[in-house]
């Protein structure tokens, strides 16, 4: 039997990595990520599991963001008991996201039933809770970087640094067929490398099948050491301080939070930036901050560069919600950094939902946010958005800052995929927007990939893997459209239209322009309400004006 590679998730989109391997004798998962983004992609969360969880012999995690491993405590409660291997670092992580990601799960499902009720719909479950991501991580088994590790029969799996974020990896299977043994490389999410933070990214050479994360295949950023990164850092602070309001700084929880603070800390210290409290207001980020702390060590600088991220003088660390609200009551100059990053869920929509509408406040964003993202829709110019069901003005200042990413930008992919050659059977782009992909199959094609043996999967499109190459296998399943995954959808639609027409209500000249304007989508949509009788009435009168 052929090899089969299954893409279930992160195909022609960013979130939701997760891999399904069939060999003759056993069944791998690489990564089981959860979906982030439109409501439409959000909604595969909840939805059964696209394959029988109880078939799989065991999961290879790349690293612990939760588009990675945010549904491993769904795939153990529906069945799953195999081992889950991991670096130590990334079980240290996943310890306290997993655990994260449920709370949040459970907090926000409580608030939805109390809704619910009012509407006399029915209750919602989460998709699992805090006990169920404790069990999950009794199926971790640590593993250890360059050592060979037998993971089911005739597959031995390589751990290899990508440098992307703390105990983050490659992961090389090679597979015992009859043609030979063959050679599968899954890059993982790779970072830029060059970085005192993280080690630079690795991997072998001479692989069958190279499986490429995609996220910016598409664009080049500017070669940032430490200095020339933080000098923008220091402008931006420098200009939100200028405005005369706070900076909020939506982040990732893991990785570049703890970058940022360092950075912020330098720059104040080197009073290259004015001083103020900084306001870390993520339970999540804090306790991986610790785990920076003690798992840090970066082997290629000799030093630790989050050894100084405490507690205490400027740096304010936010444990309880009633401390989070009582920023409500500063003004003028501080920082507060909140998770999450893509500004969709945790503490920091609180934060967005009193300070977009101030013309002194400043967010700044620093990473990658994806279609549908209520990051994505202010990076893009919204003047309202929608927050929990609130209407807010954008008045505060929108910046980005591209100089934090995680992620290798398209030269440094090409040149890393050019390392790993010769790969005699073929790439396969994931974990990337339509644009990125595209692009980074013309760079590769450009550098002398035969553009045949590129292939951009679509979500659930499986493989038949030989040495010869691969060859599309039967569609079992068929979950979303094939373009529903990387764009704003229906919901995205109709929270701009709702904002729309409320802005279009509120600046008609009188309140007969306002029933002419609803009558005119009354008929538009032909509904009218039975049980005001009044203002039906008067809505009609007012077509007929």
């Amino acid at each position: 039997m052929p090899l089969k590679l299954t893409f279930h998730g992160a195909a022609s989109c960013v979130t939701g990595f997760c891999a399904l391997l069939e060999t003759e004798h056993a069944r791998l998962l690489i990564d089981c990520g959860m979906f982030q983004g439109s409501k439409t992609l959000k909604a595969l969360n909840y939805g059964d599991f696209p394959f029988d969880a109880s078939s799989i012999d065991a999961v290879l995690l790349t690293h612990a963001h939760i588009d990675h491993s945010g549904l491993l405590p769904k795939l153990m409660k529906a069945g799953f008991r195999g081992p889950i291997h991991a670096t130590a670092g990334t079980r240290d992580l996943c310890e306290i996201m997993l655990a994260d990601s449920a709370s949040i799960q459970e907090s926000e499902v409580r608030q939805l039933n109390r809704r619910n009720q009012r509407r006399g719909r029915a209750e919602v479950r989460p998709i699992y809770t805090v006990r169920d991501a404790a069990r999950c991580l009794e199926q971790f088994s640590k593993v250890k970087l360059g050592e060979p590790l037998k993971v089911a029969p005739g597959v031995t799996a390589i751990f290899w640094e990508a440098g992307h974020i703390l105990g983050s990896t490659s992961i090389e299977i090679r597979v015992e067929t009859a043609e030979g043994v063959e050679i599968l490389l899954f890059s993982g999410d790779l970072g830029p490398g060059g970085r005192e933070y993280a080690p630079d990214p690795q991997g072998p050479a001479g692989v069958d099948y190279l499986i490429m994360e995609s996220t910016y295949g598409d664009r080049e950023r500017r070669d940032l050491e430490g200095e020339a990164r933080r000098a923008l850092l220091a402008k931006e602070l420098n200009d939100a301080h200028r405005a005369g309001g706070p900076l909020l700084i939506p982040a990732f929880a893991v990785e570049r939070l703890q970058e940022l603070l360092a950075d912020i800390l330098t720059l104040m210290e080197e009073r290259q930036a004015p001083s103020s409290d900084i306001f870390l207001d993520s339970p999540l980020a804090i306790e991986a901050t610790e785990i920076f702390q003690r798992r840090g060590w970066n082997h290629a600088t000799g030093s630790n560069p989050f050894a100084h991220l405490v507690n205490t003088g400027r740096l304010k660390f936010l444990r309880e919600p009633g401390e989070s609200d009582r920023l409500e009551t500063l003004a003028g100059w501080h920082i507060i950094l909140a998770a999450s990053g893509m500004c969709d869920a945790g503490r920091v929509r609180k934060h967005l939902k009193r300070l977009l509408w101030r013309r002194q406040a400043t967010v700044l964003l620093s990473g990658y946010q994806a279609a549908g993202t209520l990051g994505r829709i202010l990076q893009e110019g919204a003047e309202r958005v929608s927050i929990q069901g609130e209407d807010i003005m954008v008045h505060a200042r929108i910046r980005a800052l591209d100089a934090y990413s995680g992620h290798a930008d398209a030269p440094r992919l090409v040149a890393w995929a050019k390392q790993r050659g010769p790969v005699t059977g073929g790439i396969f782009l994931a974990h990337g927007e339509p644009a990125s992909l595209e692009g980074l199959k013309s760079r590769l094609a450009a550098a002398g990939v035969p553009s045949d043996q590129i292939r951009i999967p679509a979500m659930d499109e499986g493989f038949r893997l030989a040495k010869a190459g691969a060859m599309p296998a039967t569609r079992s399943v068929k979950r979303i459209a094939p373009d529903a995954a990387a764009r704003a959808d229906w919901h995205n639609a109709r929270a701009q239209l709702l904002m729309t027409l409320n802005q279009r209500l509120e600046s008609a000249p009188d309140d007969r322009a306002r029933e002419r304007l609803i009558a005119q989508l009354a008929g538009v949509l032909r509904v009218q309400s039975p049980s005001d009788q009044t203002i039906a009435s008067r809505v009609q009168a007012a077509a007929l004006i």
